[in-house]
């Protein structure tokens, strides 16, 4: 996507449009992709309340995550592709802008729940990323590593009996309650108590990512039936998953605040490999997290906003996590960080056609500059051009099995290669893309 520059002045129109400054809440699932949604057209995966928001509110057909979570998690919070400040698994570089740290400067209050994975034993890590409150699981280094620390030794559960911490404290007596309703209540809580002034809450869900364990509703509940396919528990995932996103949205109705807040709704990468959903059209499409195929990258992505986005809006140009945070900079009047990559989806709301967004660049490395280089693609539609050659007819082989040849491929080859050397050129001299 073309880089975006807003002026203060358009910024600073969009909020004046309402009587008080817009609240946002942002909610990104783990390990979920878009054929898990039945507003995507599943009826294998029972989503009631993300498919309403989806028929009153605007649905997106071509948006687009990184292949894993912390690539994701950096961008969607700074906007940025991945090449430009990405620096390893489980670390976001702190001294970037976020989305939370540009309403922090127009007054917005900040509270993000969830996963967090990105400052290992540095409990610091959120109020440093901007965010004023949080209840958070994951501090640690990771699975293997040697903490002096025994409370960083490892990430404990984060479904049943979890280790959550909450502004920098381990939260005590969670024996028998279930992470994400734990996160959820806290969520609700807290929109209970700003109700009066705007808000910021970033929820990046604990759920579906595995363990495929019980939830409340799982009739394994008290105690975990080991021979249960993991296919039907991930299902039981999903559902709850919808659950607490809808308590969310009864909540905003509750209070008065639901014409007063945008929601948007999406997933951080695909679906666990283990897990092949039924998909009309595809037969059964096994997840692809870790691959930068559709199947890796595509994702739900969902906008509500009662009174502001038309009903059974359905928007079919190419978006991806860079974005958000324009997006929430134009709709709260916060002034947006110099250097972003992505483009505010305020006029898709309005029903615009933007002639810009006909095209999609992604950059990827699992571990950052730790292992660069980025792999990169640039797609349209139909054709996706990766820096190392290979070239895909997407609708007719989006499994990416067999590279395209012949003369329309060769057309699509030059017109995406010129998109492709433009950014690449843009990388630092000591940044490898491939």
């Amino acid at each position: 996507m073309r880089p975006l520059i807003v002026s203060l002045i358009s910024s600073a129109f969009f909020a004046t449009l309402w009587a008080r400054s817009p609240n946002v809440i942002v909610i990104m699932a783990d390990d979920i992709g878009f054929e898990c949604y039945g507003a995507y057209g599943s009826s294998f995966y029972a989503t009631p309340n993300i498919d309403k928001l989806a028929e009153t509110g605007a649905l997106f057909t071509q948006a687009y995550s990184q292949p894993i979570c912390t690539p994701s998690r950096v961008k969607i919070m700074t906007g940025r592709y991945n090449f430009r400040n990405y620096k390893e698994f489980r670390v976001l570089d702190l001294s970037e802008p976020t989305f939370a740290k540009m309403v922090k400067t127009n007054d917005y209050s900040t509270m993000i729940a969830g996963k967090w994975q990105l400052s290992p034993e540095n409990l610091d890590g959120p109020f440093q990323a901007g965010f004023d409150d949080y209840l958070l699981w994951h501090f640690t280094l990771g699975d293997q590593a040697q903490s002096e620390y025994p409370i960083f030794k490892d990430k404990g559960s984060r479904y049943k009996s979890p280790r959550l911490f909450k502004n920098g404290k381990v939260v005590p007596k969670l024996d028998g309650a279930y992470g994400p309703d734990v996160v959820t209540d806290y969520i609700v809580d807290y929109i209970d108590k700003k109700r009066s002034e705007p808000f910021l809450v970033y929820y990046p869900m604990i759920l579906v990512h595995d363990p495929f364990d019980p939830t409340p509703l799982s009739p394994d509940w008290e105690r975990m039936d080991k021979g249960r396919d993991p296919r039907e528990r991930f299902r039981e995932m999903v559902f709850h998953m919808d659950k607490v996103i809808g308590r969310i949205v009864d909540k905003l109705d509750d209070t008065g605040l639901r014409e007063d807040t945008l929601i948007l709704i999406t997933g951080d990468n695909g679906t666990h490999p283990e897990i092949h959903s039924p998909f009309p059209g595809r037969g059964l499409v096994q997840g692809g997290k870790g691959k930068m195929t559709d199947a890796g990258t595509r994702v739900a992505f969902v906008a509500n906003w009662k009174g502001r986005i038309t009903p059974g809006t359905k928007i079919d140009q190419f978006v991806n996590f860079a974005d958000v945070l324009p997006t929430i900079g134009d709709v709260t009047g916060s002034r947006i960080p110099d250097g972003t990559d992505g483009q505010s989806l305020m006029p898709l709301f309005d029903g615009e056609i933007d002639e810009t967004r006909d095209w999609l660049f992604m950059s990827y490395s699992r571990n950052g500059l730790k292992t660069a280089p980025f792999r990169c693609f640039v797609r349209d539609q139909r054709w996706k051009l990766y820096s190392t050659g290979e070239l895909y007819d997407v609708p007719n082989d989006w499994l990416e099995q067999y590279p395209a040849s012949g003369l329309e491929a060769d057309a699509a080859r030059k017109r995406l290669q010129r998109l492709m050397d433009n950014i690449i050129s843009q990388a630092p001299n000591d940044q490898i893309l491939r």
